[in-house]
């Protein structure tokens, strides 16, 4: 007799599935056998990663049977000892996808064992021996992050074999990587289209960075973690084909008028054509850049203390077609001004605000927005679920509204959210 589920074709279950969260799918993955093959399909766990962290020694063979079944190709391992990562390498071969956080010279050995590796990143650790990459010339995306006893010379000799990488993240190293080693990191990884640093800065003059020679760099995505160091006003010559620039910034010792960066982000910007995502955390004031935001931006975010009307008015100005804004105030706060987003930014997609203090109605002035799918919400409050109903019965239910708690990229590092909680 055939089991009333299998009366529907399976590609319709998949589809229903596919909107289930992975709790609710091990909820029905347990109703019979047939709905576990089908939770089980590839389909529905496509860019999906595992953390495993071995709390009672070694998994059951049933459960690698399981990953692989799904083609899992991402793991966080949180362990120390070499025998667990022989395991995963062992049971999952097609693994592509590897952080491994904690870790010492002796797991960093078991690393010849995964032979089709495209992204490593490497948190936590006192070494690197990147050496022991079994295939470097495959490697496309690497991360070394929060590695407090790596040397810049060794941290760049390391990275500069994996020819060609398309990402590279280094975060928290000893004191950053000097901003003018940046010319050597792009000569020597020619595949290169993003790079995230945290960087430092000489006390020499912001002048100082010599962009003289021709440049080939086909760099599309800078993400720097900068003290307030000087900051050379020419750099972005270096990096003409930038489409995504992210700036942290933190006061350093070195701040003083003089010394103040927000007076390179306007060169910086004015020499970026093809800019189309603009992210600054902290940093200068929006009126000190804001004149040279160029109209190709399509992607704004702003976590900055001090956000006025009149900040937004001008930020508008220069972005008319912007389809993507995040604005995070805090510990200011946008307040009524919400209401003005819509006359603002009519062709808004997404958008992220705080609730804290908008009324009600500049609240639900927001359904205005006719080309708005998402709308995210920053922060908690007790109203929320009631008020997000009514904009979206104001929007015939085509929003989608985001509200936290929120699940976190376990394949993302917490440098940012860490330094910016």
């Amino acid at each position: 007799m055939v089991h009333p589920s299998e009366l529907l074709p399976s590609e319709v279950w998949n589809h229903v599935f596919s909107y289930l969260s992975e709790a609710e799918k091990s909820c029905v993955r347990v109703a019979c056998t047939y709905f576990r093959k089908l939770i089980d399909h590839p389909s529905l766990w496509r860019n999906w990663s595992v953390v495993l962290d071995f709390p009672n020694g070694s998994y059951y063979p049933f459960f690698w049977e399981t990953l692989r079944r799904r083609k899992i190709t991402g793991v966080v391992l949180r362990t120390s000892k070499s025998k667990h990562i022989e395991d995963v390498a062992w049971s999952l071969p097609g693994l592509t996808t590897l952080v491994m956080e904690g870790c010492d010279a002796a797991n960093l050995e078991c690393l010849k064992s995964f032979k089709n590796l495209k992204s490593l990143a490497i948190r936590s650790a006192d070494v690197v021996h990147l050496s022991m990459v079994s295939q470097p010339e495959q490697l496309t995306h690497l991360s070394l992050c929060n590695l407090p006893y790596i040397g810049t010379y060794e941290t760049i000799s390391a990275v500069t074999q994996f020819t060609n990488l398309a990402s590279l993240s280094l975060h928290v190293i000893t004191w950053g990587i000097p901003f003018s080693k940046i010319r050597c990191i792009l000569a020597s990884l020619p595949k290169l289209k993003h790079l995230a640093l945290h960087v430092s800065f000489p006390r020499s003059s912001r002048d100082d960075f010599d962009v003289s020679e021709p440049n080939a760099s086909q760099l599309t995505s800078l993400e720097l973690f900068a003290m307030s160091y000087p900051l050379p006003e020419n750099a972005m010559k270096l990096m003409p084909k930038l489409k995504r620039l992210t700036m942290y910034y933190k006061d350093g010792p070195q701040e003083r008028p003089g010394n103040r960066p927000q007076s390179v982000m306007s060169k910086w910007l004015s020499d970026l054509h093809e800019l189309s995502t603009l992210v600054i955390v902290e940093g200068p004031l929006v009126k000190e850049y804001v004149a040279s935001i160029p109209a190709t931006l399509m992607d704004l975010t702003l976590r900055i203390s001090k956000f006025s009307l009149e900040d937004m008015v001008a930020v508008a100005a220069q972005t008319p077609n912007l389809q993507r804004l995040h604005l995070d105030t805090w510990p200011s706060h946008l307040g009524v001004n919400v209401s003005q987003i819509p006359k603002l930014f009519p062709k808004l997609k997404r958008l992220a605000i705080r609730f804290a203090h908008v009324p009600e109605k500049n609240f639900l002035d927001l359904h205005q927005l006719q080309d708005l799918e998402i709308l995210e919400i920053l922060d908690s409050h007790p109203d929320l679920p009631v008020l997000v109903q009514r904009l979206r019965i104001l929007t015939r239910y085509r929003l989608r509204v985001l509200i936290p708690p929120y699940q976190r990229d376990v394949l993302s590092c917490l440098c940012v959210s860490g330094m910016y909680c």
